[in-house]
């Protein structure tokens, strides 16, 4: 693809993408994607189908005025419902009412489909395409095709899928877009028909595929390597069933390995941001598994692979994580080696004495833990204060004595769950008690009431996420828990775990590690003096 013209990039994710189970936008979510994909350098952004909502009506009269500077906004709908209607059709006027210098219609290239789905011969199938595209191409507008079933009905009637395409080629379109609406199509079958569609046609072709057999991507990359020179897809791959083709895997793929370019320069170190942003808009986590941009994307767990990665970071990694706006990790586990260790103490600005028992004592200290239910890969935080513990650099802040938790429930009134403790600090021993929404919202109160006297500063810091997990599940009630909590001061997260067979004693250990962290890690070195509880 070296010496091959620019592709264009065409993002469907505020349209297509929104057809995802659980997927919502609202208008202005859709208005600040907008903004992230012209920033980033994307060529055309379909904001929606004008005649289907009215919330893709607000958008559009909105987005109007968005001064954008890369990208064309684009509307998308569908060819009329008769041929003898064309003036008259709604969602034809619904189109040209959007004032999007880009339509992108789909027609019915499938036989089956026109013929049982619309009730039309091969005549008036063609007829109606032709008639819908120059219909908006006589108004001024720049009109792309979607070959809606494309490679199925390709597959079925190849000549009918043809005749299709040429009548929209004839009627004005300056795009063919070959859509494997199913999913189902394999990567050597698209770079075929996408061969034969090319040696036939004078327009740039497109390709709009789904994921349903996992193959979107290599499907996109397939078709561009057999010519096309226009790729659709959505941010992360969201869209209906399975999802669309993800741009943030055919970005860097095209870029890096086919050798390809697109019409604008792409910030391409800005793409794991751009993929965390739309996921945050989307209030939906992001994948850590997902390649190029994921937190596991370039994390290394198997002392070997660390190893190796320490010397030379190609042996192990496809790219250089920075290219994507990632970074390379190391996990810590009782697959750890010694190597494992020096990469994360230099990561968090540790310096280990070059004694190889200080290593093997850390490493066998982990492994012992991991064997009892403890996971540092998924609570470096922890994993931290062990590190300095093993120093001989950390003390608890504090220590809890005692615990009780009271769990009162009545038939006519809502629980009342209550946390005692008995806490030393500073050589000072002190009780506090406070009721909760649960019993671990109980002891987090507790915890805070008492120690926030000693340190106010974690007034500042708050529970942000709680995980538990059964470790083993045919002991029932008996079985070990681990719980793993998420910790934010507002600038900055961390993890901690606790395991114990007690939920309670598993969650205070995770509460004790975090506030311990905290503290630790504050930049100032001199806390108030002990005050009266409040």
């Amino acid at each position: 693809m070296k010496n091959r013209s620019a592709i264009e990039l065409y993002d469907t994710t505020l349209r297509d993408g929104t057809q995802g189970e659980k997927i919502t936008l609202s208008v202005q979510d859709k208005l600040l994607i907008t903004e992230k994909l012209d920033e980033f350098g994307v060529d055309y952004i379909e904001g929606g189908w004008p005649s289907s909502n009215p919330k893709d009506e607000e958008f559009f009269r909105r987005a109007l005025h968005i001064r954008l500077k890369n990208a064309k906004l684009c509307a998308f709908g569908s060819t009329a419902r008769k041929p003898d209607t064309i003036e008259k059709d709604p969602n034809l006027t619904g189109l040209l009412k959007s004032e999007t210098p880009v339509i992108t219609i789909f027609g019915k290239t499938w036989k089956a489909h026109s013929a049982v789905g619309l009730g039309l011969n091969d005549e008036e199938n063609a007829e109606l395409i032709f008639k819908s595209v120059n219909f908006l191409k006589n108004r001024g507008r720049q009109v792309l095709f979607d070959a809606e079933h494309f490679f199925d009905g390709y597959k079925d009637n190849s000549e009918f899928a043809m005749t299709m395409l040429q009548t929209a080629e004839e009627a004005g379109a300056e795009r063919l877009v070959l859509c494997d609406t199913n999913g189902g199509t394999m990567p050597h079958e698209v770079y075929t028909i996408v061969q034969e569609v090319i040696s036939v046609t004078n327009i740039p072709i497109g390709i709009h595929t789904h994921n349903d057999s996992d193959l979107a991507v290599a499907n996109a990359l397939s078709a561009l390597r057999a010519g096309a020179s226009h790729v659709q897809g959505t941010i992360n791959g969201i869209g209906e069933r399975c999802g669309n083709a993800n741009l943030i895997s055919i970005i860097p793929n095209v870029i890096l390995k086919l050798d390809g370019h697109f019409h604008h320069k792409l910030n391409l170190n800005q793409l794991t941001s751009l993929s965390n942003s739309v996921y945050e808009l989307l209030n939906l986590p992001p994948d850590n598994r997902a390649p190029f941009v994921g937190k596991s994307a370039f994390a290394h767990k198997g002392g070997i692979h660390v190893s190796a990665v320490l010397k030379e970071s190609s042996l192990y990694e496809h790219i250089d994580p920075k290219t994507v706006g990632n970074r390379q990790r190391v996990l810590v586990s009782e697959l750890a080696g010694q190597s494992n260790i020096r990469y994360k103490a230099k990561e968090l600005g540790i310096e280990l004495p070059e004694s190889g028992e200080l290593f093997k004592k850390i490493v066998q200290r982990i492994k012992k833990l991991e064997y009892e239910g403890f996971q540092f890969d998924v609570a470096e935080a922890s994993f931290e204060l062990l590190l300095h513990h093993e120093l001989g650099k950390f003390k608890p802040f504090f220590e809890v004595l005692e615990s009780k938790v009271h769990i009162e429930s009545a038939k006519n009134r809502e629980p009342v769950d209550q946390a005692i403790l008995k806490i030393e600090v500073n050589d000072e021993i002190e009780m506090t008690a406070a009721d909760g929404d649960g019993p671990v919202n109980a002891l987090d109160k507790a915890l805070r009431k008492v120690l926030r006297g000693f340190y106010p500063a974690i007034r500042t810091i708050k529970l942000v996420d709680y995980k538990v997990r059964v470790l083993e599940e045919k002991k029932g009630t008996s079985a070990k828990v681990r719980v793993l909590i998420e910790t934010s001061d507002g600038h900055s997260t961390w993890s901690t775990v606790g395991v114990s067979t007690n939920i309670i004693d598993a969650s205070l250990q995770a509460l004790s590690d975090s506030i311990n962290y905290y503290l630790f890690n504050m930049q100032e070195t001199t806390y108030a003096a002990p005050a009266e509880v409040q």
